[in-house]
């Protein structure tokens, strides 16, 4: 049995991923049975193509970049660009630091997430050597478009999260082992503006990059956003949703039915959200509590995370 999961971060949490894959190097034991990281994905700020989650106005540096794909790479795994930005056109796709990151990639391990076609035809002629996958973004919601979208030369196609727990629709679909399920989405079911939040991301993309060859005073103000449930929400709060796809689930219900891909969200995520969220995915339950005191006192040695402690004064 082999039950494949793709995990978020490339920049943010590029630690604590490494941190996860030193555990399962060391402590096998405490993993759920068949476990295997199958990507880690997301983009390195600032990425004009970049979609599904902000990338702010943040920059890598040429050095990272190189090394954070070398020290994954190395372990066996792939990277896989999210550059699932609905808005580019022909000339975006020049967009230098985009390239730079394909280059350094170009390997033949590494995969992208897409959505837009301009996009999309364009790495297949320049970049022939990846992996590309069908975005979730896509929003299909039609069992029919699914099996059409699994003809195309996708390596993945990230299935719409209300497809979760559909059981008689997922039985329909005709390539289950090339689809990936989104378990741990922090959206309420059925959201109506989830697409117009992945416009607004893909937006504030092209308007940050606009704005970083900008004075501040001429720079365009972002679209602004606000989602009570993605604030909020974490692993403990999304169980008693109908898109929830629970461990026991995967293993019991989704992977006897053939589907052995699972995505877990969390690029933007709070550290600690992550760390639960990878607790209750990845450890088996008996194993959970000690390994979130584990990685949490390992990212506090590495200064990942900061404690402050109470100067030391004089009494009286």
């Amino acid at each position: 049995m082999e039950v494949n999961f793709h995990l978020p971060g490339l920049r943010y949490n590029f630690p604590l991923n490494m941190l996860i894959l030193s555990l399962m190097e060391q402590k096998p034991e405490y993993f759920r049975e068949g476990i295997k990281i199958a990507s880690f994905f997301g983009e390195f700020p600032s990425s004009l193509w970049n979609g599904g989650r902000p990338s702010n106005y943040d920059q890598c540096d040429a050095g990272f970049v190189k090394n954070v794909i070398k020290a994954i790479n190395d372990k066996g795994i792939p990277v896989r660009f999210t550059y699932t930005n609905m808005l580019l056109n022909e000339e975006d796709c020049k967009d230098p630091w985009c390239n730079f990151c394909l280059q350094q990639a170009d390997n033949g391990m590494n995969e992208v997430m897409i959505f837009s076609p301009v996009l999309e035809k364009y790495i297949r002629e320049n970049y022939p050597s990846f992996k590309l996958n069908s975005s979730t973004c896509k929003e299909i919601r039609d069992i029919d478009q699914v099996n059409e979208e699994l003809k195309k030369p996708y390596y993945l196609v990230v299935l719409d999260y209300n497809f979760n727990n559909d059981f008689e629709s997922l039985a329909k679909i005709e390539d289950k082992g090339r689809c990936e399920l989104l378990a741990n989405t922090l959206c309420i079911p059925n959201c109506p503006r989830r697409g117009k939040h992945y416009e607004n991301i893909a937006k504030n993309q092209k308007i940050m990059q606009k704005n970083r060859k900008m004075p501040a005073d001429k720079q365009i103000p972002l679209e602004h956003w606000y989602c009570e449930y993605g604030e909020h929400n974490c692993i403990h709060t999304i169980q008693g949703y109908s898109t929830y796809i629970s461990p026991d689930d995967i293993w019991e219900k989704y992977v006897p039915m053939g589907f052995h891909h699972f995505k877990l969200e969390g690029r933007t995520a709070n550290i600690f959200s992550l760390v639960e969220t990878y607790c209750h995915y990845l450890i088996k339950p008996e194993y959970q509590g000690q390994t979130r005191i584990l990685l949490l006192n390992n990212l506090a040695a590495n200064k990942i995370l900061t404690v402050n402690r109470p100067r030391p004064s004089k009494w009286p």
